[in-house]
């Protein structure tokens, strides 16, 4: 695996760089799971969503950042066939599963604003979890055929792969065989796990959007619009890098190019969710200050007795 290794000079530089921002990562999504557990102001079904979507979003930066990290300091950076093939899988699956889990949020804020007096009807607890079951069955499921499909071909000539981790567009160009039908499946299994939800998504802010226009107070256009705008912001980074990299033929694939991409939507943008969903959440603000006050004053318990 060749990751960053024609930048020797700058790898103790970028080590420390993108292990700094991984911590971030992981507090700033731990930090939301363990809120959104214990206040139970937070115990709704958009926090619900919330929760495991930054679950995921734990599971899979630890997927990919560890070993990218291992790889800037390691003399070797060699991975074996079958360790290549879990990490692929379990990022399919993961980030395929956020792209559902994502429209399942988009219909939640939906059914909030347009269909308000029947929402706790609707979103009840076990429609969430029938929900929530079927988006990690979806992205499990989907990522077995795919990582199935590109682990069957035969791999005879160079092996060294152009990438910081075993991903699908490098590990298909390493293919001595003829791909052409491969891409297509490949192909249409990235339109299933991303424009699909990408277009649920889409139609389902157009009727919130039309339902918003509709409201007559400014304020509460303006609470309305608030609640929406952290999870759009999050789906457009989402979706656009990963059509960027995916939707397209082999021929078009820029390695060099698509690594830079790739670092975005594996270690910055889910620095930045958490960041995002709390900026402008009072809710969420407001529930960290009282968690992080409660274990203060804990302390100072503590250590007076």
């Amino acid at each position: 695996m060749l990751g960053f290794s024609n930048q020797p000079k700058y790898e103790v530089f970028l080590f420390g760089l993108f292990l700094a921002m991984h911590l971030v990562t992981l507090s700033g999504h731990f930090s939301i799971v363990v809120v959104t557990l214990v206040e139970p102001t937070l115990h709704t079904p958009m926090y619900f969503f919330l929760r495991n979507l930054s679950s995921i979003e734990i599971f899979y930066t630890l997927v990919i950042v560890p070993k990218m990290l291992a790889n800037f300091l390691a003399r070797s950076r060699k991975v074996s066939l079958p360790a290549c093939a879990t990490q692929m899988y379990f990022f399919i699956a993961l980030g395929t599963s956020e792209c559902f889990l994502l429209a399942v949020m988009a219909y939640d804020r939906y059914v909030a604003i347009c269909n308000p007096l029947r929402y706790p009807l609707i979103m009840n607890r076990t429609l969430c979890l029938q929900l929530l079951v079927v988006v990690c069955a979806t992205g499990f499921v989907l990522s077995l055929g795919l990582t199935a499909l590109i682990f069957r071909l035969p791999f005879c000539g160079s092996h060294k792969i152009n990438h910081f981790f075993c991903d699908i567009p490098p590990v298909l160009f390493l293919a001595c065989s003829d791909t052409h039908t491969d891409e297509i499946l490949v192909l249409v299994a990235c339109v299933m796990a991303l424009l699909v939800p990408f277009l649920l998504i889409l139609v389902s802010y157009v009727f919130i959007a039309n339902s918003i226009l509709k409201i007559k107070c400014a304020q509460g256009r303006k609470k309305a619009f608030s609640t929406c705008a952290a999870h759009l912001v999050v789906a457009v980074l989402h979706y656009g890098c990963a059509i960027f990299i995916y939707i397209r033929p082999k021929a078009s694939y820029s390695l060099e190019q698509d690594k830079v991409v790739s670092l975005i939507y594996t270690n910055v943008t889910p620095m930045l969710y958490p960041m995002i969903y709390s900026l402008r959440n009072k809710e969420v603000k407001g529930a960290l200050r009282k968690v992080i006050g409660s274990k203060v004053s804990f302390q100072k318990k503590v250590l007076s007795s």
